[in-house]
């Protein structure tokens, strides 16, 4: 059975997505967000210049695509600024196997890579591994998938998006 319909991974996902999307606010539809920030507050220059997820402080912050975003200094917080669509995450933050199978699924800082220049994050290491079993195939799918599900609560995403 190919990887993008195995019952038991959209039955996880679906599992993850439900129970996170309980309490999603308007700013939380586009932009994952988790403690009232972008990406749980890690900082997203961080993935690009240090090579590894960094956690942001308070005092240095912006505002883009109408939520919080925190950085571990005022150099990267002025990177970002410059050119979020650099440093931003693909499919809004939100977990881009999840994506890939038609669903927004919270992240966690250490899933992740690099591709092509963009930043990808993933609902954990094991889906991270999943993830890199086909790349390009689940990138081209997730982005398909994003204009369909970006502008929906991700709790209204109850079926999966099955592309051959």
């Amino acid at each position: 059975m190919p990887l993008y319909t195995s019952k038991s991974v959209l039955l996880g996902l679906t599992a993850l997505f439900s129970a996170a999307a309980m309490s999603v606010s308007a700013d939380e539809i586009t932009t994952f967000t988790k403690a009232g920030t972008a990406i749980g507050g890690t900082d997203p220059v961080a993935y690009f210049t240090a090579g590894k997820p960094v956690a942001g402080k308070d005092e240095f912050t912006a505002e883009y695509d109408e939520v919080t975003w925190k950085f571990s200094s005022a150099e990267n917080r002025d990177k970002f600024v410059a050119d979020p669509a650099k440093y931003a995450p693909q499919y809004g933050g939100f977990c881009a196997f999840g994506a890939a199978m038609g669903f927004k699924v919270p992240v966690v800082p250490e899933a992740w890579s690099i591709v092509d220049g963009k930043l990808y994050l993933n609902n954990s290491l094991k889906v991270q591994e999943r993830f890199e079993q086909d790349i390009p195939g689940h990138i081209k799918n997730a982005t398909l998938n994003w204009e369909i599900i970006k502008d929906k609560k991700p709790e209204d995403l109850k079926e999966p998006i099955i592309r051959n």
